[in-house]
């Protein structure tokens, strides 16, 4: 049994980096300007605004010098894409990734605009990333590349400008080192120029839980619509840091069951699935992760969790999938591995469904809570965290989370009642919205025609 198990997680392996050798090609910033082309077109935008909308206003590509612990200095290549800002200051986490590219933080940046539109906050979409591996990096060498992104792009950034925040491998330490070093840069205190800080230091309590909360907090609003119970339900999901650890802790409150997660393990380079029939725990398997959100596959094992290659998690047999880790994740290829059984998909990420695999998912009547939507959660607080911080007055978690979740519900009512009265896809309401308030802003400035 243990070697025919052995023999089949080998296949799984295979067939998964082959398939993952086959994706190199995607773009998700032609992704993002097809989402955009399309809704535009049933808009009947005018060539002035799309030609306006479909490409950022302002790109930055940086080189960042940063001495390294043994001595020697590194080169590390940073990026920030502002994409529109006629309705405010942009807004935008900033990550660290191995291998990013202006292409994926340009996407990222055209779907923050999208998202603070849809969700009514006076923001517009910005995003920074640098190419690293911070797993790889101490916490002094993390430090000296925050603070020197900060002296590339100072200038470019700013409370009343663009205002970074977290993001993929990011966190409040990297935020409160950029604050730090921007106000040393402008001998002031300026504390709504980063938000995602330490609370005590600027932070907003309930922003830890925003993003992952309010994924379900859109995850039940869709639930009610459709009539169904939350207890009654399962779901599988992909990832396992902060976004998709409180989207899974939010939902089992509200009675919901995870049998699935899944995580980067960096040791082997490779994603591992996590499935418990009767239930994963998620605080006894945070208990066993690194600071990474690595799960140790020997412990989870002896807690009675079957250990599969990591794309398994789109596979199960649940009534909800909820991507929470990258985009691209659903596909032309990996649409077909849905299980029949599964009834809505709950986008955590950004940018985890391709336009191809929109196509099954319509045919197949899955109901979509889109990613700029659905992730909304996280940007609504930060916003709230910029308020706060201008006030110099914060308000309690209960206050934060109330008014996160009324922002989320209103949204979400907003785009499935006009998905429901036009008979659209829910992401094609959802850009309909955002498009079109947009597009109002930027025709009230006289930017287009």
């Amino acid at each position: 049994m243990i070697r025919r198990g052995m023999l089949l997680f080998a296949f799984y392996r295979s067939f998964y980096r082959q398939r993952e050798k086959q994706l190199m090609a995607f773009n998700p910033f032609t992704m993002a300007q097809e989402q955009f082309d399309k809704v535009a077109a049933q808009l009947d935008l005018s060539a002035s605004l799309r030609s306006l909308l479909r490409e950022p206003m302002r790109e930055y590509t940086v080189s960042l010098p940063v001495r390294m612990d043994d001595g020697s200095v590194r080169i590390f290549r940073g990026f920030r894409v502002q994409h529109n800002d006629s309705r405010g200051p942009c807004k935008g986490g900033i990550r660290f990734f191995p291998g990013e590219t202006l292409d994926t933080v340009k996407a990222l940046a055209t779907w923050m605009t999208w998202k603070c539109a849809v969700v009514d906050i006076p923001l517009g979409g910005g995003k920074g990333g640098i190419d690293c591996d911070p797993r790889t990096l101490s916490l002094t060498e993390q430090e000296r590349l925050c603070r020197a992104w900060i002296r590339a792009l100072h200038q470019d950034i700013g409370p009343v400008r663009d205002v970074p925040a977290p993001d993929v491998m990011t966190n409040a330490q990297h935020m409160i080192w950029m604050l730090d070093e921007y106000e040393t840069i402008y001998h002031g205190k300026y504390p709504g120029v980063i938000t995602g800080k330490p609370v005590g230091s600027g932070g907003s309590l309930g922003r830890t839980e925003a993003t992952g909360y309010g994924v379900i907090c859109t995850l039940s609003s869709a639930l009610q619509a459709m009539k169904i119970d939350i207890a009654n339900t399962t779901a599988s999901v992909q990832g396992f840091g902060n976004v998709a650890y409180y989207a899974c802790e939010r939902y089992g409150k509200l009675g919901g069951k995870v049998i699935s997660v899944s995580c980067w393990d960096n040791k082997d380079q490779c994603s591992y699935a996590f499935k418990r029939q009767s239930g994963v725990n998620i605080r006894e398997l945070r208990d066993i992760s690194d600071a990474f959100s690595t799960i140790d596959k020997k412990k989870a094992i002896e807690l009675g969790y079957e250990v599969l290659p990591g794309e398994a998690w789109i596979e199960q047999e649940v009534d909800i999938l909820i991507p929470a880790a990258l985009e691209n994740q659903i596909n032309a290829q990996t649409v077909a591995h849905i299980h029949p059984k599964v009834r809505i998909i709950a986008e955590g990420a950004n940018g985890p469904t391709t336009p191809e695999a929109d196509e099954v998912i319509k045919s197949r009547g899955i109901f979509l809570i889109p990613d700029f939507l659905c992730n909304a959660g996280g940007v609504t607080v930060s916003y709230f965290e910029q308020v706060q911080c201008n006030m110099n007055y914060f308000w309690s978690k209960r206050e934060a989370l109330e008014k996160l979740d009324e922002k989320m519900a209103a949204a979400f009512r907003n785009v499935y009642d006009l998905a429901t009265s036009k008979n659209a896809y829910m992401r094609d309401a959802a850009y309909m919205i955002a498009i079109g308030v947009v597009a109002k802003s930027c025709l009230a400035r006289s930017w287009a025609t």
